[in-house]
């Protein structure tokens, strides 16, 4: 594609990922982009889904996180399933990326993909690429050692609930995590073997109650309106979870930017969307500097809500009320 896509880095480098098996992709993955919300997760706050799961292939094989305490299990966990795949999604941490505008400065996950060149050398493609609040992030792709690898891999010293959100819903769906304290990947599932595993460990308990149980707002206009209720007003949660707006925000442009639009009507009400979905999160990172310096900037988050959500709605009504968020 010309045009930088506009996703998060779990799914630019999930797209990175699936495409040497589905070309399309990136196409497939904006047709299943909506916006639905927990507000209850355990950890309080609110978490966020941003589309359904698009790794899960016709015989049911899926992704799924994988985890070690220490580094040689994982390299040699690593290692096998590029044998059987030939490439693998990495978790590693911003603070350790040398190409990342965060690095040694803050840390959050970070999806790489993974794959071996013909010197023994681990190759990493990070295919993200955002102006963030560190500065801009381009594409990279770059070899490393074991050394330089376990580096990047290095598991966070804490994770915020907002955060342990954002993996367990990388994929769309609420998936199991291993403990964050070790080193993470993310291998193909055969769906009887991980049935086996799960039926053995229990490990799918947590992720079916999660999707069974838990308090959802389905749909981009009401799960957006929950959102500005509970972000609006209230500067600490706005903070937290900045960057989930932030991703909703780029999920929805790469959706509007890719799915053709029914005519001109609807085309004109799709271009106001993707220009309102544009501006919130930079509302919001304004508001949340204005703050910290004292001067909270309440009415313009909830202006920059609510322009969106009037722009979501008139492109609903062009679409007779379809909102194709699955």
């Amino acid at each position: 594609m010309s045009e930088p896509m506009e996703l998060s880095c779990y799914t630019a480098n999930l797209v990175a990922y699936l495409e040497a098996g589905n070309p399309d992709i990136a196409r497939d993955l904006a047709a299943a982009v909506r916006l639905s919300v927990r507000t209850d997760p355990p950890e309080g706050g609110l978490a966020f889904s941003h589309h359904t799961r698009v790794d899960r292939d016709g015989s049911g094989r899926a992704l799924a996180y994988r985890g070690a305490p220490d580094w040689s299990e994982a390299r040699a966990a690593l290692t096998a399933e590029l044998d059987r795949h030939g490439r693998v999604l990495l978790v590693g941490n911003t603070r350790f990326l040398p190409w990342s505008p965060a690095y040694e400065r803050s840390e959050t996950p970070h999806w790489l993909l993974v794959q071996r060149d013909a010197d023994d050398m681990w190759s990493v493609r990070d295919d993200f690429e955002a102006l963030t609040p560190h500065g801009e992030q381009a594409p990279y792709s770059g070899q490393f050692d074991d050394e330089g690898l376990r580096r990047l891999a290095t598991p966070p010293e804490g994770m915020t609930p907002e955060a342990a959100n954002r993996d367990r819903y990388a994929l769309g769906l609420p998936v199991d995590l291993p403990s964050p304290t070790g080193y993470r990947w993310l291998v193909v599932t055969d769906p009887e073997t991980e049935a086996e595993t799960e039926a053995e460990t229990g490990a799918a308990t947590d992720a079916a109650a999660d999707a069974e149980q838990g308090a959802w707002v389905h749909g981009t206009a009401p799960a957006l309106r929950c959102v500005a209720e509970r972000l609006c007003a209230d500067d600490g949660a706005l903070a937290r979870h900045a960057d989930d707006v932030w991703t909703a925000s780029r999920h929805q442009r790469h959706r509007l930017a890719l799915l053709p639009a029914a005519g001109d009507k609807e085309a004109a009400a799709a271009a106001e969307a993707a220009a309102a979905w544009g501006e919130l999160p930079r509302a919001v990172r304004f508001a949340i500097a204005s703050a910290e310096r004292g001067r909270p900037r309440r009415a313009l988050v909830e202006k920059a809500f609510t322009a969106v959500l009037d722009a979501v709605e008139r492109l609903e009504d062009t679409k007779g009320g379809t909102t194709h968020d699955g």
